[in-house]
């Protein structure tokens, strides 16, 4: 078993450099958090949390007839816009005061372009946005946006982290008192 001193060395060792990684972990997470806290998207998914849909899966004549007429309508519309832009997806957001339909068009080398956002209804544009996959901040707080080095990269700093972790409990686990434990506070904090 090696002793204290050999993990109070790797522990101080590793400490520094992980403390790096850790500053930007929690920094972009941070930044990731209020992101989805405070967001547009985020307001409308608890905003509808509690509405009912009026499409039922036991409705199948009137599910495809509300379906195909409100992608056709989203389609014509962001052809108006966008011309023959590739279509990477379609999603429909069908419960709520305003159902929608949001598509996803993409470059025609490849790659992600713009987000439409079609009220289901009438077909009208409502909003038009950039597109990514991954927004760069999710992609900046895992390490991704630095290409497969990054990755690799941020599971490094989660193993130093997590070997940090280790080591200091495993410190703190043999510096505490022996003999008569202290009360209160102190048995945790000596």
């Amino acid at each position: 078993m090696p002793s204290p001193a050999f993990w109070r060395l790797w522990h101080r060792w590793l400490g520094l450099p992980a403390a790096l990684f850790l500053l930007w972990a929690a920094a972009t997470g941070v930044l990731v958090a209020g992101t989805e806290f405070f967001g547009e998207d985020e307001a409308r998914r608890e905003a509808l949390r509690d509405a009912v849909s009026p499409l039922t899966a036991a409705d199948p004549i009137a599910r495809a007839i509300t379906v195909n007429v409100a992608a056709e309508r989203a389609l014509a519309a962001v052809a108006a816009r966008a011309g023959d832009a590739p279509v990477d997806r379609l999603t429909f957001e069908l419960k709520g005061p305003e159902p929608r339909v949001l598509v996803f068009t993409g470059k025609r080398g490849g790659g992600e372009d713009r987000k439409f956002v079609v009220d289901a209804r009438t077909g009208r544009i409502a909003a038009e946005e950039a597109y990514a996959d991954k927004p760069f901040l999710y992609r900046l707080h895992s390490g991704e946006a630095f290409g497969d080095g990054g990755l690799v990269g941020a599971m490094g700093w989660g193993i130093a982290l997590l070997w940090l972790t280790v080591s200091g409990l495993w410190i703190y686990w043999r510096m505490r008192p022996r003999g008569a434990a202290p009360a209160g506070w102190r048995r945790v904090f000596w």
